[in-house]
């Protein structure tokens, strides 16, 4: 008998541990076992696409150029319905100010209507900010006047006449014709308000590199604009003194004066002749006051955040560098050009 009860015991022992056995280790059947990890639990670290069915939340700050400030708005708009958990915050200071921002850390990426100086890329490496360089669009320069003015063209040398550093006190737009070996056309003798971004801006760096510099070399000035002129950050508001009178002068991003009402967009000869200013021509190069549109993004800030490479995937995505661009009225890279953007993004 205490054999029988010594196996009995023995018995419901081993029964025992093995059922504890199985509780603990199942995982591959339909009890309800949690998988090591989940879908959305975070993006790629490395900035990698993010899957169809993961989510990522976190903020992306981004500031700089208000000609490419909309751009950028525009992404993170078509972003958030992909999205929804990230916070994009976008501010136009400036592509000056915005470099002095991102080379400091503050932002992640800098939006930028100029290519990075280089002494802003060297505050950026002395403070260690790696970063990518990538071209998201194709922006002209409109130079306008009042919609009333008889003038139909510019040249660029009637340009550096009236807004060139040696036009300081200049008020008809004849006095361009007043500066010694300088041929300018026949311009009336009309009052002259010139309006326009501040130094703080890429349109004016663009401006003034596209169109004064060269003549401002040969005649030994600075490469620069006359400093008496209503300087503003926002080209609204440049666009309103433009409004504000016939023989007004001034220049924003062509998409900020593409649909405005009371301004005359001339066309500018820059020496093959006076071409308008529209998509095509900006995109062709025939229009000669033209540039690209950049975004600067932190590679750590990349790295670190599946929100900001998340963000930066969608912006190279079609919805970016193609809707985006043309929905806010600029032009978009050719193919080739935006499989180079692509590239440089991928190979960060």
């Amino acid at each position: 008998m205490r054999q029988a009860r010594l196996f009995v015991l023995i018995i419901g022992l081993l029964t025992t541990f093995a059922l504890v056995v199985a509780a603990c280790g199942g995982g591959n059947g339909d009890d309800g076992g949690e998988p090591a990890s989940q879908p959305g639990d975070g993006g790629n670290a490395d900035g990698g696409s993010q899957g169809s069915g993961s989510s990522v939340s976190g903020r992306v700050t981004i500031s700089g150029s208000s000609t490419v400030e909309p751009i950028s708005v525009r992404v993170a708009e078509l972003f958030e319905d992909v999205q929804p958990d990230v916070r994009v915050t976008v501010d136009g200071p400036g592509t000056g100010d915005g470099f002095k921002l991102f080379c400091e850390g503050e932002t992640d990426i800098s939006d930028a209507s100029r290519p990075i100086k280089e002494s802003e890329a060297a505050d950026c490496a002395e403070a260690g900010i790696e970063y990518v360089e990538l071209r998201v669009g194709i922006d002209g320069i409109a130079v306008m006047t009042g919609e009333n003015n008889p003038v139909d063209c510019v040249s660029f040398n009637d340009i550096y006449g009236m807004v060139g550093p040696e036009s300081t006190g200049f008020g008809s737009w004849s006095d361009a014709g007043s500066l010694s070996g300088l041929e300018t056309s026949n311009l009336p003798d009309a009052s002259l308000d010139i309006y326009g971004p501040g130094e703080e801006s890429g349109t004016f760096d663009s401006f003034v590199e596209i169109v004064l510099e060269d003549i401002a070399d040969e005649r030994g000035q600075d490469a620069t604009t006359r400093p008496d002129y209503n300087a503003n950050a926002d080209d609204n508001v440049i666009i309103q003194g433009i409004q504000s009178g016939d023989t007004s002068f001034g220049w924003v991003g062509f998409a900020f004066a593409a649909h405005a009402s009371g301004v005359k967009l001339l066309q500018v000869d820059g020496g093959d002749g006076c071409k308008s200013a529209n998509a095509d021509t900006i995109a062709s190069g025939e229009y000669p006051v033209s540039r690209a549109l950049y975004i600067y993004v932190n590679k750590a800030s990349a790295a670190a955040s599946p929100a900001v490479s998340a963000y930066v995937d969608y912006y190279m995505s079609d919805d970016g560098l193609g809707t985006a661009v043309s929905e806010v009225g600029y032009v978009n890279l050719t193919d080739e050009a935006k499989s180079a953007t692509r590239a440089n993004w991928s190979g960060r």
